[in-house]
């Protein structure tokens, strides 16, 4: 039995999933979705791989996607993990040291369509970027987080695995 919590990280969807994800979730313990499902088929897609948790975004507002809260607070392998899909104004919270509560050591958000990971105080900020269709000139991909003994690492993972070598591991 392995020590680590494999969780697969995912935004912006947009109504369609990209067929790499499935590959690329393979064996993960959990699934973070930071918004803009589109549409409920995209989480039952998601659930046949992992437990699924999930935020709205922007575009699901109205219809199914649209029930979802608009952030999550989550504990997931001992670690404090928080999930939106825009954060702008949490990324302000913290930065400032306002957070309400306990701090989260990961705050996952999705929104931008890029992906990036960066260290804000003690807190991991991670945007897996857009697994839906390209838009904005970015890179389609998702992330991986590995928790290992409360410790958090991230991967950046491009669905097309020739544009992989613009992403770097993340620490």
């Amino acid at each position: 039995m392995s020590d680590s919590l494999r969780i697969g990280v995912i935004s912006d969807t947009h109504g369609r999933m990209h067929p790499r994800v499935f590959e690329l979730f393979d064996g993960v313990d959990h699934i973070l979705h930071a918004g803009d499902i589109g549409t409920g088929e995209v989480l039952i897609d998601l659930g046949v791989l992992a437990p699924v948790t999930a935020v709205r975004g922007n575009v699901d507002e109205c219809g199914e996607c649209g029930r979802h809260p608009e952030e999550i607070a989550l504990e997931l392998g001992g670690v404090r993990f928080h999930l939106v899909h825009q954060v702008a104004p949490l990324l302000t919270r913290l930065r400032l040291g306002d957070w309400p509560g306990a701090v989260p050591q990961v705050l996952v958000y999705g929104h931008s369509h890029q992906g990036a990971a960066e260290r804000v105080a003690d807190t991991l900020v991670f945007n897996p970027g857009s697994a839906g269709p390209r838009r904005f000139r970015t890179i389609p991909s998702v992330g991986l987080l590995e928790v290992t003994a409360g410790r958090v690492t991230a991967r950046l993972l491009a669905l097309d695995p020739a544009e992989q070598r613009h992403f770097l591991a993340h620490a």
